[in-house]
């Protein structure tokens, strides 16, 4: 039998060379036109909102519910799709293809790899909704169920976990898989466009990859500002519980701007010294906590749930994904809708990230691990925290139960803490850990906008990291003068939906390149 020849690399069809359109004003390296355009209109963005402040406001304020409702079965039913796209990758033929090809052995031993996908699926959401939101659907549950009942206790959770589990880290996947193919498969450029290169061939370089690479910086952007500014409510909200400061506009500000210079020295530290010691940092303390108010809540209660909850996680995942004939129209628009399009928003962000740490993984392994793992923590953060307010309620406090029915969501964690042992402590410390969590946000987000508007430069110079550092600051100081977190959500709602229709075409374009490979 004759040796099968391996398949040549796409980049061997064309031409271009990594940063060939780029520019080197003041000592940068930028794409001549992504960075621009992208940096031109952001700039206008942050000036009109700040200047028009109630129009804006009102502006966003009308927009978030009219996306929401338009559009919720666009949103569900791609976001399904994905999930299926991925499964089928994973379990068909395509599985075998080894991310870097055959001979290509993994960076990270799978404990490393497998920790880093867990830290990713950790953020600033997670500290804000984990107490949040399973006491909210246990109060207002979706799919018809009496609020308040065993059975609304258990949907809460369930429901947590299906907007944080599977289906955001489907949409991650899609675009982390056709990253990390294309790239170090095929050596096109680490950015977006270079996904479409099947579909478009060298017209990717051109008109429709610049609108591909804006479009992907705007998503982020906005993404991360929603990211931002929750963390920014939520430490307000600390700083007054802890040192009876009020959580003015100004706090606020000066929150952001002060975060985002700690973000900036990140950056000027680099990868290694900065990003990369915050994140260790901030995943070991976010595991601590959960440990202490797993140990110090009801343990035994809440290892019990979390079994429960794989099931009732599967149980319901299917009824809280069907699109049609919907009369939880709160649940659905209010929070599903907007969740699929965040991640959506995000997902550039992530997608790139665990692009770059998997290298040598099988596609099966890369899905398989992608949508499982971060999933099981997302069960297990929502049991334990949202678990603990449920038996909270149950034994009479009504603290965590106030925060929903008075809407002062950045409280819930709080309160929570307030009925565990060293209540003081454990709330400064997670005040510090979502603080942290916010830098490490921002000067992660800057890389990877620096990363596609320099053309996919891996290391670009550091001034440029910086520019997008300050701008992730200032669109989330612009967004919440500009209407509050409403306006955020809206932001986030406008972007993700054009991106959406990116993702569709993407997960074409990948599975054209992944027929390429002859396994």
């Amino acid at each position: 039998m004759s040796k099968v020849n391996k398949p040549a690399p796409l980049s061997d069809t064309t031409d271009y060379q990594i940063g060939q359109d780029n520019i080197q004003p003041f000592g940068m390296d930028i794409h001549n036109l992504v960075f621009p355009i992208s940096a031109v209109v952001i700039v206008v963005f942050v000036a009109l909102t700040l200047l028009f402040q109630d129009q804006s406001a009102a502006l966003f304020n009308d927009l978030r519910p009219w996306l929401t409702t338009q559009l919720d079965w666009f949103f569900v039913i791609s976001v399904n799709f994905f999930i299926l796209f991925c499964l089928f990758l994973a379990f068909s033929n395509l599985g075998k293809v080894r991310i870097g090809g055959q001979d290509a052995t993994p960076e990270f031993s799978y404990p490393g790899w497998l920790a880093m996908l867990f830290s990713a699926g950790i953020g600033i959401g997670l500290m804000f909704f984990g107490v949040l939101e399973p006491v909210t659907h246990m109060l207002n549950p979706p799919l018809g169920v009496a609020a308040g009942s065993e059975e609304a206790a258990r949907l809460g959770i369930a429901a947590a976990t299906f907007h944080w589990g599977m289906s955001a880290w489907s949409v991650y996947a899609v675009v982390g898989l056709a990253l990390a193919y294309f790239s170090y498969n095929h050596g096109l450029p680490l950015t977006l466009r270079s996904a479409f290169y099947p579909l478009l061939g060298d017209r990717v370089w051109g008109f429709w990859g610049h609108l591909i690479d804006i479009l992907a910086v705007f998503a982020t952007i906005f993404g991360l500002a929603t990211s931002l500014g929750y963390g920014a409510e939520q430490v307000a909200a600390g700083l007054n519980e802890l040192f009876g400061i009020e959580p003015t506009d100004l706090v606020k500000i000066i929150l952001i701007l002060g975060i985002t210079a700690i973000a900036i020295g990140s950056v000027v530290a680099g990868l290694d010294a900065g990003v990369k010691r915050l994140s260790e940092i901030n995943m070991v303390m976010a595991v601590l906590l959960l440990l202490f108010v797993l140990f110090t809540g009801p343990t035994l209660d809440l290892i019990s749930k979390f079994a429960v909850g794989l099931v009732d996680y599967v149980k319901y995942s299917f009824p809280l994904s069907n699109p049609v004939g919907r009369e939880d129209t709160g649940f659905y628009h209010g929070w599903t809708t907007f969740y699929w399009a965040w991640w959506i928003a995000w997902s550039p962000f992530v997608g790139m990230f665990i692009a770059r740490i998997s290298r040598g993984r099988t596609v099966r392994e890369f899905v398989v691990c992608t949508l499982i793992v971060p999933t099981l923590f997302c069960l297990l953060w929502m049991t334990v925290f949202g678990g603990t307010a449920i038996e909270q309620m149950a034994a009479g406090y009504d603290g965590v139960k106030d925060t929903v029915q008075n809407w002062t969501p950045e409280l819930s964690l709080y309160r929570l803490l307030d009925q565990l042992p060293m209540s003081y402590i454990i709330s400064l410390i997670s005040l510090v850990l979502i603080v942290i969590f916010f830098v490490t946000s921002s000067d992660s987000g800057s890389l990877v906008i620096d990363t596609i508007t320099a053309g996919g430069i891996i290391n670009p110079p550091v001034p440029q990291r910086v520019f997008w550092c300050t701008f992730e600051g200032l669109v989330a100081i612009a967004l919440l003068l500009g209407g509050g977190l409403g306006s955020l959500q809206a932001a986030t709602v406008s972007t993700g939906f054009p991106f959406c229709v990116v993702l569709i075409l993407m997960c074409l374009s990948l599975y054209k390149g992944l027929k390429h490979e002859r396994i």
